[in-house]
């Protein structure tokens, strides 16, 4: 079933978006899964709405047969229709920590970034 654009008032994809494109679920592969995925994600988020959006960041890459690492800045600007309300993360030394700027996970070897983007109106 689809789903209409802009009518949800909110939405999560935690831990998935990562795996998309990949082929290891029957799905084609794409290099592009991961962005597709966001942009359909962004597309049925109604304004004003929250979109909760984890995935691995740090040195981009491809974990074999496993899942891709985004850089973090790049995952927000993927987003153009929100805005990023915040940015919280796990280190590579295992530490949580919300409030983070972008550039604290940038490089790192397996960090998790979680967003927390508002849709615009």
């Amino acid at each position: 079933m689809a789903v209409a654009g802009c009518s949800l008032e909110s939405v999560s994809c935690l831990h998935v978006a990562e795996h998309i494109g990949l082929g290891r679920y029957g799905d084609p592969l794409d290099p592009l899964g991961t962005r597709k995925a966001a942009a359909e994600l962004e597309r049925v988020v109604a304004p004003g709405g929250q979109l909760l959006f984890s995935l691995p960041v740090g040195r981009p890459r491809v974990e074999f047969n496993a899942h891709r690492v985004h850089d973090p800045a790049e995952v927000a600007s993927w987003f153009s229709r929100c805005s990023l309300r915040e940015f919280a993360g796990v280190d590579d030394g295992g530490v949580f920590r919300r409030h983070r700027s972008l550039d604290e996970l940038a490089g790192a070897t397996y960090a998790c970034g979680m967003y927390q983007l508002i849709a615009s109106a």
